[in-house]
Formats: structure tokens, C-alpha cells, sequence
């Protein structure tokens, strides 16, 4: 394996330092290391150094529907936005419900080699909300399933939820729920507000998602389990996380990028035209109250990590009226982007916080060893460089995903990811898949 001098590289924003990648791991870090023979230099002047992104939320629609993406392209989209590891969702075709549909996944991820693959493992068979899948078999398997969810839709049987989170507590899992009150949401197509008033579109309202939060977070409590709230998108989800870790009691939470800069408005009027199903998402965007709510709540702590919810859809899937029109918006290649100016040019975070919340955090929240760990010596090369004076205008031709299902295309983003590196082999280099 080629070793690779990064020099000059800011370190979380800190002061610059060369960093020594060799045999996988970081051999050494410091000021004015010398190249040993052999080894490629990289030129990292003006850039910050991260540890390489973890995604707790990716749908990589591999098995079964791959018109809309692939473990192959989606990872190379992962690569190019920093991640060295992504946690693919169950909702595939056949549900990932068995060890044998989560091992292939993980095996997939394994020959693309663009990052890691941790499989989730869905909650109930089929994602039907019946009877718990196979929870132990796939943590058993050679994926080591540890996060399981049954996202795109709620496990609303409170028992049922109960008994998964019992069930997990055997191998330290975690439950991720997709908090969305089925009855509270039928027919539902944006948010529940002004603007769905003004457009006729049925609402779909905060209380549904704060409703199924605060009874997850009784029942962890009452059973001693860990919960993860996926996607957070109200102001009073968040009041509900803050009250339950007042508590002490293990929740934790995530927030997807367009939850932090996006707001339901833009169905009505935006440079892409109003009823462009492009902004159609799951949970749906919110208002700027929200908006500045979930900042807050990421900036000090209640809501513990980023995840992109990544969620391509083949072009006839979009591009089609409001109301048949799929919900969801890619966003592996605009994640770090949107963070950088949603936080980091606002004075909310600064990039060792990014770090924190896009890599160490979930890493851990996921069970994920040799990721996110400070980048000293002896840690795995799992890093990213990442050129913070960078301006490009996002186009969705250029993605390495399938789909083109965008919320941010013409839309200029802060910052651009140089160089990724997978246990010190270079998955990009000067901002293109090596």
C-alpha cells in the first residue's frame, strides 16, 4: 500500500500539521515530517482536515431497485462527500429483514470499495409492522448489524416497539424509529401550516411526529433500551429530546441537511418553480421557526448528529405532479456543503463540532469501530480533506448518484470536499474519485 504525506493540513480548523498515512493507520502527525520513500505528498494548504464522515442514514435502494441507485453509486457519491462509512436503510427489494439480504449488502460494499457499508436491518418483517424480523440473526451475521429501523415508515404498535427495544439490549443495538403517527399523516403532502392552506395541499402536521418521540422516549426509559429519533423536524420534537435527556435516559437524535436550511415556502415559490416536487420529502420541510430550532438543538447538543437521509428516486419518480410524485431528496455530495452554511458560517458550530456531529457521534451511536476517531497517531486513515473557500453552484448532472433528485440545484455551497481516504487509500483525490 502506497503511504501519502498530507502536508499543511488544518486539523479541525486548528493549526496546520502534515499527516503520515501508512499500513491503514495514521503513522504520525506533526510539523515538517519528511516523506519516507516511495510515498505520495499531497499538497493540503488551505485545507481542513476532518476525520472521514459517517452517514447513521443512507438509502442505497440495492437490492431491487437499483433504476434509482446502486451500492456502487451510491458510495462514490458517498465517497466524494467526505464519508468513509454509510449505514444503508432497510427499504429495499426484498426488505433487508434477514441475515441473508443484510450480509448481501454489506458484501456489496465490500467490493465497491468506495467507503463502508453497514447494513440497518429492518424492525418488523417487510416493514409491515406485524411481527419483529429476524433482530439477532442479523446481528449475528458477517454485516454485524447493530442500528435497525424501519424507516419509511413508524412502528406505531407501542408494543411492538417495545418489545424491539428489548429485544436489542442483548447486543448493545438501537432502535431508529421513524417517528410518523400513521393515522395523523394519511393523504399528507407537506407540512401542516400557512403555506399547505394556501395551496390546498393536505397538512401534515408537527404533532404526528412529537407524538410517536415522546412515547419512544417513555419506553426506552421504562425498558432501559437505546433510541435513535430519525430525521428531527419540528421545534417541538426537539423540546421533547431535550426533556428526555434532561432524564438521563439514552436517546438520541439526528437532523438531516435540507431540515437545516430548507422550509416548506419553497413548495409555493422558488427558483424552481411552486409545486416542484423536488422539495416532496419525508418528514416533510418544515418553517424557518423549525428551521432555526433544529440549528439551535444541534449547536448545543440535544440533537447529536447529522444524517443526509440520502434517498434517490429515478427521474419519472420526480418529475411528475405533487401528488403522485415520491418523497425524498439525494444528498451525500451536498451534506458537508449545506453543514458549512448552515452552521459553520453562522457562528453555530466550527469544524471540530462538525466533526463531532458528521463523524464521531455517529460512529459511535452506529457501533462502528475504526471510524471517527481523532486523527493522532495509531488511529485508522479514515479522513477528509476539505477546501473551505470553495464556491461551487450545485448541478445534478455532475453527481456520481443515479438520480438527479437535487432540492439545491443553480444553488452556490460553501466549501468542497479535496481528497477522501479509506484506511489510508485515497477513495478521491483533488475532488475526483481516485
Amino acid at each position: 500500500m502506497t503511504a501519502y504525506l498530507i502536508k499543511g493540513a488544518s486539523i479541525l480548523g486548528g493549526d496546520p500539521a502534515d499527516l503520515l498515512l501508512s499500513g491503514g493507520v495514521i503513522a504520525a502527525v506533526g510539523v515538517g515530517l519528511t516523506a519516507p520513500a516511495g510515498a505520495e505528498t499531497v499538497d493540503a494548504e488551505g485545507l481542513v482536515a476532518l476525520p472521514g464522515l459517517v452517514d447513521l442514514h443512507t438509502h442505497l435502494r440495492e437490492p431491487g431497485r437499483e433504476d434509482a441507485e446502486t451500492v456502487e453509486t451510491g458510495t462514490r457519491a458517498a465517497a466524494l462527500g467526505g464519508f468513509t462509512a454509510v449505514h444503508a436503510m432497510a427499504n429495499t427489494s426484498p426488505v433487508a429483514d434477514t441475515a441473508g439480504v443484510v450480509e448481501q449488502v454489506w458484501r456489496l460494499g465490500q467490493e465497491a470499495g468506495h467507503c463502508d457499508v453497514r447494513p440497518v436491518g429492518a424492525v418488523t418483517v417487510g416493514l409491515a409492522g406485524e411481527r419483529l424480523a429476524e433482530l439477532g440473526a442479523m446481528a449475528d451475521s458477517a454485516a454485524r448489524v447493530r442500528v435497525f429501523s424501519d424507516d419509511g415508515k413508524c412502528v406505531s404498535d407501542a408494543v411492538l416497539m417495545r418489545r424491539a427495544l428489548e429485544y436489542v439490549k442483548a447486543f448493545d443495538g438501537v432502535i431508529a424509529q421513524h417517528a410518523q403517527e400513521p393515522r395523523l399523516t394519511e393523504d399528507a403532502q407537506m407540512n401542516e401550516g400557512a403555506v399547505s392552506g394556501r395551496l390546498g395541499l393536505t397538512g401534515w402536521p408537527a404533532v404526528a411526529e412529537e407524538a410517536i418521540i415522546a412515547r419512544d422516549c417513555l419506553l426506552a426509559a421504562h425498558v432501559g433500551s437505546r433510541l435513535h429519533v430519525c430525521h428531527v423536524s419540528t421545534a417541538g420534537s426537539v423540546e421533547i429530546i431535550r426533556w428526555a435527556k434532561s432524564k438521563g435516559w439514552n436517546v438520541t437524535a439526528e437532523v438531516t441537511p435540507h431540515h437545516l436550511l430548507l422550509t416548506d415556502d419553497l413548495v409555493e415559490a422558488s427558483s424552481l418553480g411552486a409545486y416542484n416536487p423536488i422539495f416532496k420529502v419525508n418528514p416533510p420541510l418544515r418553517t424557518r421557526e423549525d428551521v432555526e430550532a433544529l440549528r439551535a438543538a444541534l449547536a448545543d447538543g440535544t440533537i447529536d448528529v447529522v444524517a443526509t437521509d440520502h434517498a434517490p428516486h429515478p427521474v419519472e419518480d420526480k418529475e411528475t405532479e405533487w401528488g403522485a410524485a415520491a418523497m425524498g431528496m439525494i444528498g451525500l455530495e451536498t451534506a458537508l456543503p449545506v453543514v458549512q452554511l448552515a452552521m459553520i458560517e453562522t457562528g453555530l458550530l466550527d469544524w471540530a463540532g462538525v466533526a463531532e456531529r458528521m463523524s464521531a457521534t455517529p460512529a459511535r451511536i452506529g457501533r462502528l469501530s475504526g471510524h471517527g476517531a481523532p486523527l493522532q497517531s495509531g488511529s485508522a486513515a479514515n479522513l477528509t480533506l476539505v477546501d473551505p473557500a470553495a464556491r461551487t453552484v450545485v448541478d445534478p448532472r455532475a453527481s456520481a448518484s443515479k438520480s438527479r433528485n437535487t432540492p439545491y440545484e443553480g444553488l452556490t455551497l460553501p466549501g468542497k470536499v479535496v481528497a477522501t481516504f479509506l484506511r489510508g487509500r485515497p477513495t478521491v483525490l483533488e475532488g475526483k474519485l481516485a
